[in-house]
Parts: structure tokens; C-alpha cells; sequence
């Protein structure tokens, strides 16, 4: 059976405009819209500091990891609790929502509490305990596409989170396994169009995953844009060489500014060309 036949709440067919979906004062759907922050929360102090440099560069959404599947069980696992508690604060002082990764069905309840975004990361896209219940609950989804999985798996997946009452899906390209090793893995950049002729929900591209390497996000990220996507998910830590988790694939504050003066410039100039 052709898998795509499955999507009955996700397809364009039964929906034919875009969802929107509402985060704070984000519109994701509507507006090329920005999720910034470190891939772990480790302190307040870098939290706040990197909450304050994205906050003030124009991000509309405050990214940070507290539970962190790494492939090594003796890497940094994150903080659980106490860094959700840190990423509340930080967040509530800057005055911007959140995304954060949950892993376990069971946590749901009550990382949903301080969160106003599930993330389900690559490695839990087909963890289906874990879509049901992020479906049953009342905040928005943020559901990456798994690193070796094909369109129409991820769409299947975004499906279950569906089916289970929740409307409000933001699908995120965060590249997939090939062969190529220059790169952590490869941006499928067709991706974004191709889901958009198939989907209304929104799809943003993380190209910090993608590329795992620093000097790529910015061309990645402005690709993204051109490709048409609905936003960008960014890691950007106030001191990436000092970083627990991931620094080799984080900005600077400065690098981030920047980032965010071409992503203007930019999206105002196709909208131009539109009008």
C-alpha cells in the first residue's frame, strides 16, 4: 500500500491552506519564524546570556536542550529538571516561549508544564508511545525527521501526533545519513518543497544538526530560506569552544547577529519580488 494514501489529517487533500500555528507572538506558518538558542542548557549564567544575545538579534523563540540522547551514555546527558527550570527563567526574563526536546512518554505531563514546544528529536521520530502521547497533550509539536528515514515515514509520523486531537504540527528537516562524511549529515533541502506539495503543516530546517559544523549554517540557513522554508531551529551559545554538547555546530552571539541582518534582507527581498 502506498504510504502517502495513510495521511488523512496532514495531507493537503482534506486541508488545502497552511496552518498557522501560534506560539506567543510567533505565527509559525506565516512568518519566517526563528528558534535560537544553546543545543544544552548547562548554567543560568550561559542561558541568560545566550537568552539575551538571540532575544536581542531578533530570534522569536528560545531553543535549549535538558534531556540530551547522545550516542555515548558517557557524554553529557543534561541537566533534566533543573535545566527546564533554568530555560523558564531565562525564557520569562526575555519574555520569549520555548522549545526543548522531550524523550520519555511519561515525561510529557509535566516538561509540557514549562515547555510551549515539544521537540521529538530524530532518534524518537518513530518512538510511537511517545507521538501518541505528545498528541494527547496541549502543546505544539516540533517533530524532527529521522535520520534515515524516507518523506513519507516522517509524514506518517506526524500523523500519529495528529490522530490524537493535537493540530499542531511543525515539521523540521534536520538532514539525513548518506554516505558523505564531510558534513554530520546532509541537508535535503528538496525536502522543503517537496513536503510543502504534500503537507500543510509547516516545515523548518535545522541546519546546525544538519551540518555540524559552524561555518556552513549561515549558506544553509539563507538556502533554507530561498527553498522556501517556514523558519529556521539554530544553536547559538554565548561561548561555543566552552560548550558541553555540540559547540563545533554553534554561533556566536556576533555570528548570530549577523546571521539575522541577511535573513532580513533576504526575506524582504522575495517578498518583493512576489508583490
Amino acid at each position: 500500500m502506498n504510504a502517502m494514501k495513510n495521511l488523512k489529517l496532514c495531507s493537503l487533500e482534506g486541508r488545502p491552506l497552511p496552518t498557522c500555528i501560534e506560539v506567543g507572538k510567533a505565527r509559525i506558518g506565516e512568518n519566517f519564524t526563528i528558534m535560537a538558542g544553546p543545543c544544552s542548557v548547562e548554567t543560568m549564567k550561559q542561558t541568560m546570556e545566550t537568552a539575551i544575545a538571540v532575544r536581542e538579534a531578533g530570534a522569536d523563540i528560545l531553543r535549549g536542550g535538558v534531556f540530551k540522547p547522545r550516542t555515548s551514555p558517557y557524554d553529557f546527558q543534561g541537566l533534566g529538571l533543573e535545566g527546564l527550570r533554568i530555560l523558564r527563567k531565562a525564557a520569562n526574563e526575555v519574555e520569549m516561549p520555548i522549545v526543548t526536546e522531550v524523550i520519555d512518554p511519561r515525561d510529557i505531563p509535566w516538561v509540557a508544564e514549562y515547555a510551549d514546544i515539544l521537540q521529538i528529536g530524530t532518534r524518537n521520530m518513530q518512538n510511537f508511545s511517545l507521538l501518541k502521547e505528545a498528541g494527547r497533550s496541549y502543546r505544539p509539536v516540533l517533530l524532527k525527521r529521522g535520520m534515515h528515514s524516507t518523506i513519507a515515514e516522517w509524514l506518517n509520523c506526524a500523523e500519529y501526533i495528529l490522530a490524537e486531537g493535537n493540530p499542531n504540527v511543525i515539521l523540521c528537516e534536520r538532514g539525513i545519513r548518506t554516505f558523505e562524511g564531510s558534513t554530520r549529515n546532509t541537508l535535503d533541502l528538496s525536502a522543503i518543497p517537496n513536503v510543502q506539495r504534500l503537507t500543510h503543516l509547516p516545515v523548518i530546517v535545522d541546519p546546525s544538526h544538519a551540518t555540524g559544523r559552524r561555518e556552513l549554517i549561515e549558506p544553509m540557513s539563507l538556502a533554507a530560506l530561498a527553498a522556501g522554508a517556514d523558519g529556521l531551529e539554530i544553536e547559538v551559545h554565548a561561548c561555543p569552544d566552552e560548550a558541553l554538547c555540540d559547540g563545533a555546530q554553534s554561533l556566536t552571539p556576533e555570528m548570530f547577529k549577523d546571521l539575522m541582518k541577511k535573513l532580513r534582507y533576504l526575506d524582504n527581498a522575495l517578498k518583493s519580488y512576489e508583490e
